[in-house]
């Protein structure tokens, strides 16, 4: 039963060179049916044998652990790698995430992408980005990991720019894979830092490794803060977060894959599964539960701002995984991973219902054209109000659940009242404010200019996955994975009540805020405070990075441009070259010359051993 995980990653991966390789076999296209048993099929049978495995080994044994060994995968001097998987509750958690949202929006997208001239393309790619990302989360040792990491950082960039034709889309996806290159690169060299230290990069033995007495504190430190850096560029997390707003510029259901199911959530899982080098480092803790504070809070005020549905999304997400982050930063393992299953959920469900929305309006994306929706399409109102709930996190939905255990933790981790729990009250009021704002501003009030041509674009294939999610969203509180033999038991004890209370009243306190703020926005459309233009360009990190790092570049290029720097090593060239000519000429085959010069030499020389 347990060699069942093998075919996990497998059936994607195959489902991907069956849909590049058909033309290699047929001239004609495929039809879209076709396509769709192959990309559909390979990750809802994916899903199928994880949730078999979930409850035929796992569930009966918790502390249950399976390791696969398929074969050695490199052997250089002392470093010894396998191709091999480890699996156990926190990767069965992955797991189920990836391939069951997952194969949920690959269902949504045969409805969604329907006719689309590049659709057997959009699934190869869509079964590529799944097969990358369960090679990331089963892998046992530290480079298959940075192998499914670069995997999931190719697929994005071949997913946002699957509509390469529009420019702007390829610099999305130019973007994206650039900016998390630079996260990457950290990444890389903490591996090499800990390969130095430990002469291993197989994560069971690295963390022994690493508890042992010996270890070098200094080293760790260092080491985790690079694997922080790595982090911070696949979830979008300060200071390497610009890239995910520009990556709405892909199909919607691939934005849904990348918040929800896969990319974003890698970083999530990284530090997650290097606990135990991360709890041997009180500062790499803070700086991960910092970046998580500041994140949230950057994020949320920017997502009040905006004007694209999309994009309001996006930043809820860099704010939710600002949580997520902020957990691990304060020891709350298992309250991490519990937010990042939740957030799957809502997160999946939200996209998905902005994709029907967009779809019913044409492709229209501004909020501030819509309003009123819910009469045209009340379906998917029913299911984007339950997202924006769980979003929010009101009381017994799913959000709730999983945040509680998060600002409990915050509270609790430096005995009472500080900076990081007000963090997090203040991002639950945010949360409350930006995710009832565009429910509002899309679905109440008067219709806007978009508004009459809606027509409701949902069919059968694209209700399901979002009827399964809404229920997940509202009811998956109830399912807190058990991370016990992965984290240890984590208990503390319940704060007062009114500390309880804060955190209850401040979605509510979001939801009225949004209310009155929604009500006067559709009255004055788009104009924006100075402080509001100031949220909604991201708080101006790409105007700070586009001067301070890519026009001084550019600027270089240009005075460049004559080749200015090339013509140093091009001169030092050419006068080798003159050297080589000169030198050259002295060999004319004539003996006299040869005798000559040689008796010259022998003069000087002499000349000077007497001088000296």
């Amino acid at each position: 039963m347990q060699g069942l995980l093998a075919w996990v990653p497998l059936l994607p991966l195959i489902g991907f060179l069956l849909l590049v390789a058909i033309p290699l076999f047929y001239s004609k296209e495929p039809s879209e049916k076709f396509v769709t048993a192959i990309g559909v099929g390979s990750v809802g049978i994916s899903a199928l044998l994880t949730a078999i495995v979930a409850t035929t080994v796992f569930w009966q044994n918790p502390g249950e652990v399976v390791n696969i060994a398929l074969w050695q995968w490199m052997l250089v001097d002392n470093l010894e790698l396998g191709f091999n998987f480890h699996v156990d509750w926190l990767t069965l958690v992955m797991l189920m995430i990836i391939t069951g949202v997952g194969f949920l929006i690959h269902l949504y997208s045969a409805g969604y992408m329907r006719e689309d001239p590049d659709f057997r393309r959009y699934f190869a790619y869509l079964n590529l980005f799944v097969c990358a990302m369960l090679i990331l989360v089963m892998a046992d040792n530290l480079v298959l990991l940075y192998l499914g990491w670069e995997g999931v950082g190719l697929c994005s960039y071949l997913l946002i720019g699957f509509w390469y034709k529009n420019p702007a889309n390829g610099a999305a996806a130019q973007k994206a894979f650039i900016v998390t290159r630079i996260g990457d690169t950290a990444m890389a060299i903490g591996l090499f830092l800990l390969f130095f230290e430990f002469s291993t990069l197989n994560i069971p033995q690295l963390i022994s490794a690493a508890d042992s007495s010996g270890a070098n504190s200094q080293i760790i430190t260092v080491a985790t803060l690079l694997l922080l850096g790595g982090a911070v560029g696949k979830s979008a997390q300060l200071p390497l977060q610009t890239w995910l707003p520009d990556a709405m510029a892909g199909p919607t259901p691939v934005s849904a894959l990348i918040h929800a199911a896969t990319m974003v959530t890698a970083g999530v899982y990284l530090i997650a599964r290097m606990h135990p080098l991360y709890m041997l480092s009180e500062t790499a803790m803070t700086a991960v539960a910092v970046v998580g504070a500041l994140t949230l809070l950057l994020a949320g005020f920017s997502a009040i701002a905006q004007s694209d549905i999309k994009r309001v999304l996006a930043y809820s997400t860099i704010s939710q995984i600002g949580y997520m982050f902020l957990a691990l930063g304060v020891g709350a393992w298992s309250g991490a991973i519990f937010h990042l299953m939740t957030h799957a959920f809502f997160k999946a469900l939200l996209f998905l219902s902005a994709g029907s929305v967009i779809l019913s309006l044409h492709h229209e994306q501004n909020i501030f054209t819509m309003g009123g929706l819910y009469r045209r399409i009340p379906f998917t109102f029913i299911c984007f109000a339950i997202g924006c709930a769980c979003l929010a996190a009101l009381p017994f939905t799913s959000g709730f659940y999983s945040k509680d255990q998060i600002l409990l933790r915050a509270w609790e981790f430096h005995d009472g009242f500080n900076s990081l729990w007000l963090a997090g009250i203040l991002g639950a009021l945010v949360t409350g404010i930006y995710s009832f704002r565009v429910l509002f501003l899309v679905f109440a009030g008067s219709e806007g200019s978009s508004s009459s041509h809606c027509k409701d674009a949902n069919n059968t294939v694209m209700r399901v996955p979002l009827a399964i999610l809404a229920t997940l969203a509202l009811f998956g509180g109830m399912l807190a994975p058990p991370l016990q033999s992965v984290f240890g038991t984590q208990t503390w004890e319940h704060p007062a009540a009114w500390v309880e209370g804060i955190a209850i009243a401040m979605p509510l306190f979001g939801l009225v805020i949004a209310w009155g703020l929604s009500r006067q926005q559709q009255k004055i459309g788009e104009k924006r405070s100075p402080i509001m233009q100031f949220w909604f360009s991201g708080w101006g990190f790409d105007w700070l990075y586009e001067n301070l790092l890519a026009k001084p570049f550019r600027n270089l290029a240009r005075l460049n441009h004559k080749d200015i720097i090339d013509s140093i090593y091009k001169g030092t060239a050419a006068f080798s070259q003159q050297l080589n000519s000169l030198l050259s000429s002295s060999q004319n085959g004539q003996i006299r010359w040869y005798l000559a010069t040689f008796a010259a030499g022998s003069i000087l020389f002499l000349a000077l051993l007497v001088a000296l």
